[in-house]
């Protein structure tokens, strides 16, 4: 049976950093969310076989998993070091039986833009053939250009889906964050033909167009066109998650309930 999108609406851990894993599952079911993005740290201080339990225990499902990859160099890892760890990742996401894995590409880290996408189309074919036989879904996740230096060499979805047309997986498609694509006013007219590809939809809102770091606001408070975005995404057929994120100083002094609860009903009320 096809979910109501208001049953899909899920919180990346990342959003409550200073909580612990247990503290995640259980207050954000009690606000409402029935699933979470799990931040594979959070994780493994927990434990994953206590993790795996306490997310039955409160039936909570798994939005994603937060992330793999960084193939082109990053925080010092050989591209063969990030290769093995999302392998491992994969495996992780199949027991946790996560709606998808996020990839993030990783920064140009001095190499050229060809000498980058080779080695990501690379790492790309391997993980998804693997993550295939598992049943694990990929999401590779575009970032505007006005923080993704040390995240992504990937920033608009034209040449994320290039990449994705030389891997030709059905398991590899995109993450849609609305606080990273959204700033194009044009996105609203180009959904339809990002929708088949779009494994994971990620709420976040600005009041300004990213310029260094990331930062949020509360989800309404920006400029970001969330409801059109959902409504549009939703007639194209999506069955997938939302995904609430918040970082950066505009949410920083907020509760963590406060932030939960504003962001549930907010997401209630402009999609209504």
């Amino acid at each position: 049976m096809e979910k109501l999108w208001q049953e899909r609406l899920s919180v990346l851990e990342l959003s409550t950093m200073r909580w612990s894993f247990e503290d995640d599952v259980v207050r954000y079911r009690e606000h409402g969310y029935r699933a979470i993005g799990i931040w594979r740290e959070k994780l493994a201080d927990f434990g994953e076989s206590k993790g795996r339990e306490l997310l039955d225990e409160f039936g909570m499902s798994v939005s994603s998993l937060h992330w793999a990859g960084g193939f082109t160099g990053f925080e010092g890892r050989s591209h063969t070091e990030s290769l093995c760890d999302a392998l491992d990742a994969v495996h992780i996401a199949a027991e946790l039986q996560a709606d998808c894995l996020v990839i993030l590409a990783g920064s140009r880290a001095g190499h050229t833009r060809s000498h980058v996408r080779r080695l990501l189309v690379s790492a790309l074919k391997e993980v998804a053939q693997a993550a295939s036989v598992l049943g694990v879904q990929l999401a590779l996740e575009p970032m505007h250009s006005g923080c993704a230096r040390d995240f992504s060499f990937l920033t608009d979805i034209p040449e994320t889906l290039e990449v994705l047309s030389q891997i030709d997986q059905d398991n590899l498609g995109i993450v849609f964050d609305c606080y990273h694509m959204a700033q194009d006013p044009r996105i609203i007219q180009r959904l339809p033909e990002i929708i088949p590809h779009i494994r994971l939809v990620q709420c976040g809102d600005s009041k300004t167009a990213p310029n260094g770091s990331q930062n949020r606001c509360l989800l309404g408070h920006g400029r970001v066109p969330i409801a059109p975005i959902i409504q549009t995404i939703e007639k194209g057929g999506y069955q997938g998650y939302y995904e609430v994120e918040l970082i950066g100083e505009d949410v920083e002094d907020y509760d963590y309930d406060q932030l939960l609860e504003s962001s549930h009903q907010t997401l209630l009320r402009l999609t209504c």
